[in-house]
């Protein structure tokens, strides 16, 4: 009996989210498709190998093998340590959901992703194979990182977001100031390069970064003064990190 009952709840949801709601079952994917794709922790990363695409002379090493060890090294420690550190939180019981919906669960995940990326901005400061190019954008995540903690404290404000913001405006001030007109990317499925202007790597960069608020709201994981917030904190921490370092 207990089976059965169990069986035509499966089938009821099935049919309501299928066949009555089909747009908002594909509008659910995409966001968290879009959050997942797009999730902070990832941002450094893209950009480390935007900036090795778009002018790979900034960098003190050329060549497949030293931009590799590069990526690996920027990975394991902007993505990889502070993950494992969140699963970690999560299989001991310090938080009830690797997303964090409480405010409070946020505290110890921020910190420990503070701690690897100043981590990673100390290593590369000094290190004269990384532009500063890049070091101003970790300086600006470790930066944006503590200001979230601190106005988690006040507001649930969008970590996407603020992560969003400061990967758009890492994205202006990197392809305006150390790119040509005319940036080259490799293709991926042949000889050549592709040409894409700066204007339109700006305008896909301001497109991913609304898309990342829009997934937040549709998902209700935040309110609109919470994803304005963010993207706020974003940008003010990569424009604080800018002067810093220029």
């Amino acid at each position: 009996m207990l089976a059965q009952t169990l069986n035509l709840e499966f089938h009821l949801t099935f049919f309501r989210t299928f066949v009555l709601n089909p747009y908002s079952f594909m509008a659910n994917v995409t966001a968290r498709f879009v959050s997942v794709l797009l999730h902070p922790l990832l941002l450094i990363s893209y950009l480390c190998l935007y900036l090795m695409m778009a002018n790979p002379f900034l960098f003190g090493f050329s060549g497949i093998k030293g931009q590799g060890l590069i990526i690996i090294s920027v990975v394991t420690t902007t993505f990889m340590f502070p993950l494992i550190a969140v699963l970690l939180m999560r299989s001991l019981g310090l938080i009830q959901s690797i997303e964090m919906e409480d405010k409070l669960e946020r505290i110890g995940p921020l910190i420990v992703t503070g701690i690897f990326f100043m981590w990673l901005y100390i290593n590369i400061r000094r290190n004269d194979n990384i532009p500063d190019a890049f070091t101003f954008f970790v300086l600006g995540s470790t930066i944006a990182v503590f200001m979230g903690l601190l106005l988690n404290s006040f507001t649930k404000i969008s970590l996407h977001t603020i992560g969003a913001g400061g990967f758009l405006m890492g994205i202006a001030i990197i392809t305006l100031l150390f790119t040509d007109p005319l940036v080259n990317f490799p293709n991926p499925f042949g000889d050549g390069v592709w040409r894409i202007s700066q204007r339109m790597i700006i305008m896909v960069s301001i497109v991913l970064a609304g898309a990342v608020g829009s997934a937040r709201l549709w998902l209700k994981a935040h309110t609109e003064p919470e994803i304005y917030g963010g993207y706020i904190v974003g940008f003010l921490a990569q424009m604080i990190a800018f002067r810093i370092i220029f």
